[in-house]
Order: structure tokens, then C-alpha cells, then sequence
């Protein structure tokens, strides 16, 4: 029985040495360069690079990986869980680009890691030293070109002594505190999700020989535990082929993927809410003519509030193309849970309620609940009082707790935080549960996702989720652009607690600020019957955003209070 992914690539390496792993589109695009790497080959640069690790005696520290997109992330992540060193993913540097920001979040993430080396690309590893003098914190920090490896290095490999309980890699949390934390997650934790995700997701074997183990496709970032648990280990896990390609590339062309879909017909491909509207927002009649869907059998939404209203309007354009409503797959889960807690049944489609908990409901309109499928097998979901802490009955909002093998072991040297949120107790159940901070009900043992405890916002005793007022705001106007609105409240001295809404808008919209500010102001009173204290609209790319794409809700209500927003009429940020 395997202990970790190490064995289960060393096993394929034996049994399919030829084949594909993982296929890149090196420019994005379906019918430009692709490179390859077989499993063979992907076992003998992992071994590699986690020869060199051993040969300096650095089992047990941590690694930051540093990787710009592309296949050589994954030779160092294996490379590292082949060492018995833990990996650190986090987002590569920009060079002289790089913002203030980033780079405190990257100080942070060294220190609390306490990274002993940083693995990365020729150009990522040369735009740190270029920024050395702005990161004291790298001078005891050895930068290496894992691709200056050579592959004779394997030869000295020895294979580490790895057990369930090893911790295999840091997944920080990228929220809105001043001080991300470390998911700890086991090897034994790994395993357990990718079979999870496995079973939900109707990755059988009868599936793989269907599709010929062209099961993925992804343009997800791999630093991110969506991307990197989900398409990239999955596929590990199961000796099949994904396809990946750049964030970037997909962001600046959405057709891409929908193209590469077509081209390579996996079963399973996804991303947050966002990802479908981009391609709404960019598909045309000759798009639409040109694709084939019908192969795409998990197209998995999570990691944001998923809108019935996007899988509404996606179904209808794209149903000529070949795909389905059934397709459509919501899932919820979290770094702290690995990623996978509850996903939809395959080839049924999404569990529609009415805003209230009652229905279902039809999908018209976006005033639904929708389902984020059954619990992972093994896996716990209970709805708690996060006061009383216990489970409130069937229908009831509530925090969202889990328990289950995919839970990690908790936060990186963080006693505190990792007591308080992966050690609670519910009458009733044994074990201890993981308190997901998320608001949710249960019903029929389906799961909805109402928001998030810290986010939510009490006006005149009632209380109001940011999220609809997010979508209210945006639906207003066609200039504000989807996914990058942030509701929350401030003290509005005798008038009490009042929501601000900070919403970015399109680039030529610089003339019809008052009038979208109007509208945001008449649709928020119309939907909820709340006043709003303040409206800013900002120029495109500077609300927070976790490396997942969430609003950041804390981050922008703190920029809303220091005043270093950046409205429409200003200079934009450089």
C-alpha cells in the first residue's frame, strides 16, 4: 500500500514509463509548442532534484518553491516530497515589478517557514538577487535553477522514511491578516484527499479507459492548493494526462481554455465562478461554432460564491458547442482540509434553492442557494452553533465544521491558532472537527455555502451577506466588472453600521462614475432596503484578492479606512 505520492510515482514510472504526465501549452494556445513530460522522466527529475536536497542534508527543513507556470513547479514539489523535504509553494517574483506588497507577503513566508533553500527558474532565481537588498531574509537562504540539475543526480537518491503522519508541504492561507498561516498537510492527508476527490469527481478506471487517460486540463496556478491538489496530483495520483497552461495566458485570451478543452476533450476541467464569466464576457457566435464540449463531463466551480445566474447564461451559450447542465459541477473545501470536502454528483445537475432554504428553485434569477454537493467518503460535514458549539438541525445557517482523514495537522508553529481552529468539539460526535469559519446549512445531507462568519454584516439587527450586495452591485451596470466588488460595513457615527461598496470598473467608464454610483446606491436599497454609506469605484486589478481570486473584504476595508484606495479620477497605481 503506498504511504505517499512518491510511491505512487515510482510505481507508475514502472508500469506506464511512457507515458504522457503532464502536457504544456507553452504560449496557451491549443495548436502552438507544447512540451511533455513522461513518467519516466518525471520520476528522474524529482529524484533529482531530491538527491541535491539529501546531498546537503536537508530533509526535514523546508523549500520554497518559486516557479514561474510551467512543468518544472512539479519536478520540484515531487522533488522535495522525494527528499522527505517540506515544500512551501508560494507565488514567484516579479522582478522590479514586484510590489510592496508581494514582497512582504514573501518576508513572511520565509520567516515563518524558516526556508533553508528556495527552488525556482533561471529568471525567478535571478529576479531575487536582483531584489537581495530589499530581502535580508535571503542571505542564509540558498536560491537554486533546479533545471541546472543534472539528471545523474538520481543515481544517489535514497528513498526517504515517510510515514501518513510526515508533514509533505505548507499550503499558506492567503487570507487578509497581517500574518498568513501554514496548513500543514501529511502525506497521510494527501492521499486521503486525492481519493476523495477521486470518488466525487467519478475518476474510475472505467472513466480513464473512456478517455484514454486524457483526464485534465487546467490553467489553474499550481502555488494554489486548487490547482496544485486537484489537476496536478490528481493526475499523478492516478497515472493519467492532464494538460496545463498559464493563468496568465488564460486570462488574457478566456477562449484558450474553452479551445484547449476542445482540442483535448478531458473529462475534468474547472475553476472559481470568475473563470466562467471571463469566457461569457469573450465568447462570440464564432467561438461557439468552433468548439466541441460534449466531452467535458466535471466542469468543477469552486473557491468563490458560485452564481446560478453564470450557470445559467453559460449553459445557454455554450449548449450548441456541446455542453451540458449536468457538467456543471459546485464543490466546496479549503487549504485546511487539504482542498476537497463535498462535490455534486457527476452527471446530475447542481441542487437549486430558493435564497431561504426552500425551492428548488429554477436558475432564472440569481436569488438561489446552490448545492456544493454530498461529503468526500470518510469525510464529516456538520452545521455548528459557533457560540454554543453545537450542531444545529437540518436547514439552519451555521458555521461549517469537518472532520475527516483530509484534515491537516494543522497550522505551521502556530499552537494557538491551530487549537482554536482545528480542536473543536460537537456534542455528539467524537473526534475533533476543523472549524471552517464558513456559514452554510445542510439539507438532504447537500451542502450550501452562505458566506463567511467574519465577513458577515449586522444593520439594524439584521443580518446582510456581503456577497448579495456584491452581486446587486454588479448587475447594475455592464462597466462594473464581475467578481471584483467588496461589500462590508463601517461605523457610520449616529446612523450606526452602514456598507461601503468599493467596486472596480472598466478602463472607459472614467465618465459615468456619478451615474454608476447612482444605480449601485438604488440597486443595493431596492434588493436589501439598506442605505449605503459609501460607493468608490476603482480602477481594474486593485481590490485584494487571495492568489485563489476571492475578495479580500478585510484587506479592503482596511485600504477603504487608511485611504489608500485607488478611485476612478485618480492616478492609477504603479
Amino acid at each position: 500500500m503506498a504511504r505517499s505520492l512518491v510511491d505512487v510515482l515510482t510505481t507508475h514510472a514502472s508500469q506506464r514509463p511512457d507515458r504522457i504526465a503532464y502536457r504544456y501549452l507553452v504560449t496557451g494556445d491549443s495548436d502552438g509548442e507544447t512540451a511533455d513530460i513522461s513518467y519516466a522522466r518525471l520520476a528522474r527529475r524529482s529524484r533529482a532534484v531530491a538527491a541535491w536536497l539529501q546531498d546537503r542534508g536537508l530533509a526535514g527543513s523546508r523549500a520554497m518553491l518559486l516557479y514561474p507556470p510551467g512543468l518544472e513547479f512539479i519536478s520540484g514539489y515531487l522533488g522535495c516530497l522525494s527528499a522527505g523535504v517540506i515544500a512551501v509553494p508560494g507565488v514567484p517574483p516579479r522582478g522590479r515589478a514586484q510590489n510592496h506588497r508581494a514582497l512582504t507577503r514573501m518576508k513572511r513566508l520565509i520567516a515563518d517557514a524558516d526556508a533553508k533553500v528556495i527552488l525556482g527558474g533561471r529568471e525567478v532565481v535571478a529576479a531575487l538577487a536582483d531584489m537581495a537588498r530589499h530581502l535580508p531574509e535571503l542571505v542564509d537562504v540558498t536560491c537554486v535553477v533546479t533545471e541546472d540539475i543534472p539528471d545523474d543526480a538520481a543515481d544517489s537518491w535514497t528513498e526517504p522514511d515517510l510515514t501518513a503522519d510526515s508533514v509533505a508541504f505548507l499550503q499558506y492561507t492567503s487570507g487578509s491578516t497581517s500574518a498568513p498561516k501554514g496548513v500543514a498537510v501529511t502525506h497521510g492527508n494527501l492521499l486521503d484527499n486525492e481519493r476523495v476527490i477521486t470518488e466525487r469527481m467519478g475518476h474510475t478506471p472505467d472513466t480513464i479507459e473512456e478517455y484514454d487517460g486524457e483526464l485534465l486540463l487546467s490553467w489553474l496556478p499550481t502555488y494554489h492548493d486548487m490547482g496544485l491538489i486537484g489537476p496536478v496530483l490528481n493526475t499523478v495520483y492516478l497515472g493519467v494526462t492532464a494538460t496545463l497552461f498559464s493563468p496568465l495566458h488564460f486570462l488574457q485570451r478566456p477562449d484558450r481554455w474553452l479551445t484547449a478543452i476542445s482540442r483535448y476533450r478531458p473529462h475534468t476541467s474547472g475553476g472559481p465562478n470568475f473563470a466562467y464569466e471571463l469566457c461569457l464576457k469573450h465568447a462570440t457566435p464564432e467561438l461557439v461554432d468552433a468548439l466541441d464540449l460534449s466531452s467535458w463531463k466535471v466542469a468543477f466551480n469552486g473557491a468563490e460564491p458560485v452564481r446560478a445566474a453564470t450557470l445559467r447564461r453559460f449553459t445557454g451559450t455554450f449548449a450548441p458547442a456541446g455542453f451540458r447542465r449536468e457538467a456543471f459541477y459546485p464543490c466546496y473545501g479549503l487549504a485546511e482540509a487539504t482542498v476537497m470536502v463535498t462535490g455534486g454528483s457527476v452527471d446530475a445537475a447542481p441542487v437549486l434553492l430558493d435564497a431561504d432554504g426552500s425551492g428548488p428553485h429554477s436558475g432564472a434569477t440569481d436569488a438561489a442557494a446552490i448545492g456544493c454537493g454530498r461529503p468526500g467518503p470518510g469525510m464529516t460535514v456538520a452545521v455548528a452553533d459557533p457560540e454554543q458549539h453545537v450542531e444545529l438541525p437540518e436547514g439552519e445557517v451555521g458555521e461549517i465544521w469537518v472532520s475527516g482523514a483530509s484534515v491537516a495537522k494543522g497550522y505551521w508553529r502556530n499552537a494557538l491558532a491551530t487549537r482554536q481552529t482545528f480542536r473543536a468539539t460537537l456534542a455528539g460526535h467524537e473526534g475533533r472537527f476543523l472549524r471552517t469559519g464558513d456559514l452554510g446549512f445542510l439539507r438532504d445531507g447537500e451542502l450550501f455555502v452562505t458566506g463567511r462568519l467574519k465577513d458577515l454584516m449586522v444593520v439594524d439587527g439584521r443580518n446582510h451577506y456581503p456577497q448579495d450586495l456584491e452581486l446587486a452591485a454588479e448587475m447594475s451596470h455592464p462597466a462594473l466588472r464581475p467578481g471584483c466588488t467588496a461589500a462590508f460595513s463601517v461605523d457610520a457615527g449616529v446612523e450606526g453600521e452602514l456598507p461601503v461598496l468599493v467596486a472596480e470598473v472598466s478602463a472607459d467608464a472614467a465618465d459615468e462614475t456619478e451615474k454608476i454610483t447612482d444605480l449601485v446606491r438604488a440597486a443595493i436599497g431596492e434588493a436589501h432596503g439598506l442605505p449605503v454609506h459609501d460607493v468608490v469605484l476603482v480602477h481594474p486589478g486593485t481590490i485584494p484578492k487571495t492568489s485563489s481570486g476571492k475578495i479580500q473584504r478585510r484587506a479592503s476595508r482596511a485600504a477603504y479606512l487608511d485611504g489608500t484606495l485607488s478611485p476612478v479620477g485618480a492616478p492609477a497605481p504603479r
